[in-house]
């Protein structure tokens, strides 16, 4: 199952023939892209000094080694350990073609997926203040969603049978509600999310003609609607991706009484100054965001250019579960907050426990997830894996890499987000084209940092000199 195809594989090749734009270049243009577009000091410093090429040399190479290979025509990484600045790698430009502006720190991406864990810390706060239950039904803020019933046969069939145990709060976060996702679903079902515009996504501008028609254009109305789909399994039986994060979103709306954007405004982005980050990017933004890509074979299209970006527009209604737009520095921001337990640059906006419970396995009881199978940074299956709120979290160390406790996500257009509660390590990668997955850059990358920080942590205990920052404190682990 490849869920990072938003669309489906057999749609890639109409989609494409319709992102075509004048002076655009393909595939045979990207030698002259990176020419004109990579340079060697566009990471911002992580000491006096030191450049992130010469700080985490192997990740540099592998990402100047993407972009020279023609896999994609720019990529920026954020890799941060504990209160140090955050290192910002970078190779390439936003889009194929001449002159196009560098991939750095600001550019901004389609983070798709990675909005999940923002929704789901956003509604951790309000567990923290008293208003939603982990537990609570979520009729008691949706009442459409007092009396649902499940598919008996969900890939084949509408016939249904009553559920028998209410949705909860804790199932939404966890994708354990049984609500289904047009990405997933099958069949006559799938056949009835795109019926009754449970779509909550965008792709780009030719899509969003026809999905809009059909789309409900509140974040109520879309709740509303999808309650009166079947479910595909009893709510809190298993674990299956969903458009749970984007139900949360009324939800969040109802037990703040604000919307849910000006919520995530209010309590989390201007907060943590998080600028660059966007519902819809402001026009006069356009010249720093990248051209979505989708692979049609060995051949890369633009999908979704900058120019004529569907997220120009202002959305149906805001999609928690997968519709902003972010820079890599914002995304750093958010992670550094949850690793720093709540508080970042001396303004909290959650208590230390509240990120810890919000970073745990919240999955109910009997309830497992063996991962997804994407190389994005969505989770591979294999490791001991829990879920916690919009986010998957490691239940035990992985040998060489992540500890336990390492919460995160990926999205649909290949960017991957993550941090190590243990190490204090926090990671996340920006690319933006469909399949998410077709380059394997959680292993690859996350190699290549682990390679770079044991090299540093030796070069370290060898040395007189003060230590790496970023070696040694992950060699060792930071203490806070």
């Amino acid at each position: 199952m490849k869920l990072s195809h938003w669309i489906p594989a057999s749609g890639l090749a109409v989609l494409a023939t319709t992102a075509l734009y004048a002076g655009q270049a393909r595939m045979a243009g990207q030698t002259q892209a990176v020419r004109t577009a990579s340079r060697s000091d566009v990471a911002v410093t992580g000491r006096a000094g030191e450049s992130a090429r010469a700080v985490l040399p192997r990740v540099e190479r592998l990402f100047d080694g993407y972009v020279r290979d023609g896999k994609m025509p720019g990529i920026v990484g954020a890799f941060g350990i504990g209160d140090r600045p955050t290192l910002f790698p970078a190779s390439g430009a936003i889009a194929d073609g001449t002159g196009q502006p560098v991939a750095d720190a600001d550019s901004l991406w389609r983070v798709y997926s990675m909005t999940k864990p923002i929704t789901g810390m956003a509604a951790m706060m309000l567990v923290e203040d008293g208003k939603l239950g982990l537990d609570d039904p979520l009729s008691k803020y949706i009442p459409a969603f007092k009396t649902m019933t499940v598919a008996t046969n969900p890939d084949t069939s509408l016939a249904t049978r009553p559920a028998t145990t209410p949705i909860t709060i804790r199932m939404l976060l966890t994708h354990t509600a049984g609500l289904g996702y047009s990405i997933n679903v099958k069949g006559p079902l799938l056949k009835e999310y795109e019926r009754r515009g449970v779509l909550p996504m965008s792709v780009n501008a030719a899509m969003e003609t026809q999905m809009a028609q059909v789309r409900p254009t509140s974040l109520e109305e879309f709740a509303n609607r999808a309650a009166t789909l079947p479910l595909v399994a009893e709510p809190g039986t298993r674990w299956s991706y969903s458009i749970g994060l984007d139900v949360m979103g009324r939800v969040i709306e109802v037990a703040s009484g604000m919307p849910f954007e000006r919520f995530l405004q209010t309590r989390m982005f201007t907060p943590l100054k998080m600028t660059s980050t966007f519902f819809r990017v402001p026009q006069g933004q356009v010249k720093r965001l990248a051209t979505n890509y989708a692979f049609v074979g060995d051949t890369r299209t633009p999908l979704d250019p900058a120019a004529t970006s569907v997220f120009l527009q202002a959305p149906s209604f805001p999609y928690g579960g997968a519709g902003l737009v972010m820079s890599a520095r914002d995304y750093d921001r958010f992670l550094h907050m949850l690793d720093a337990r709540g508080t970042l640059d001396g303004v909290r906006v959650m208590k230390p426990e509240t990120v810890a419970l919000g970073m745990s396995n919240l999955l109910p009881k009997g309830v497992r997830f063996g991962g997804i199978g994407t190389g994005n940074g969505a989770t591979a299956a294999g490791n001991a894996m829990g879920f916690g709120a919009g986010g998957s979290v490691y239940l035990a160390d992985v040998p060489g890499g992540a500890s336990k406790g390492t919460y995160g996500w990926g999205g649909a257009a290949g960017t991957i987000g993550w941090v190590d509660p243990v190490r204090h390590v926090r990671g996340t990668v920006m690319v933006n084209y469909f399949p998410g997955e077709r380059w394997p850059l959680r292993n690859e990358v996350v190699a290549a940092l682990f390679s770079d920080v044991a090299v540093r942590a030796a070069a370290a205990d060898g040395a007189a000199g003060p230590r790496s920052a970023m070696g040694a404190g992950m060699r060792a682990g930071t203490q806070r």
